[in-house]
């Protein structure tokens, strides 16, 4: 199983993903920059991804937390926190980036 992740320079990669495993997990394990700083309580907004438009409907929707954590941190439509998004089969492929938020946050 793979998540299709998209650089700042528009390159994507594929990373090797594990079921049942954070994708903030998945992408740091790959050495990619998410701080997820409350190690996915959903309380820093720091390991924020921009989820294609094309997966939207097979992501949960998201927690008030989530939604609260979001507002808080410049989100965009297609933002979530790859804390909250538990990699299942059928997220296969997922294509994703790592909002400028987060990647300002590890700079």
């Amino acid at each position: 199983m793979k998540i299709n992740l998209i650089g700042a320079d528009g390159t994507e990669q594929q990373l090797d993903a594990v079921e049942g495993w954070r994708v903030m997990e998945i992408i740091r394990d790959h050495g990619f920059p998410i701080i997820a700083e409350c190690g996915g309580a959903c309380a820093c907004g720091t390991c924020q991804v921009e989820v294609d438009p094309t997966w939207q409907a097979k992501l949960h929707q998201p927690r008030e937390d989530e939604l609260d954590m979001l507002d808080q941190n410049y989100a965009n439509e297609w933002s979530r926190l790859s804390c909250q998004l538990i990699f299942t089969p059928e997220l296969d492929g997922l294509r994703l980036r790592i909002s400028e938020v987060a990647l300002a946050d590890a700079a």
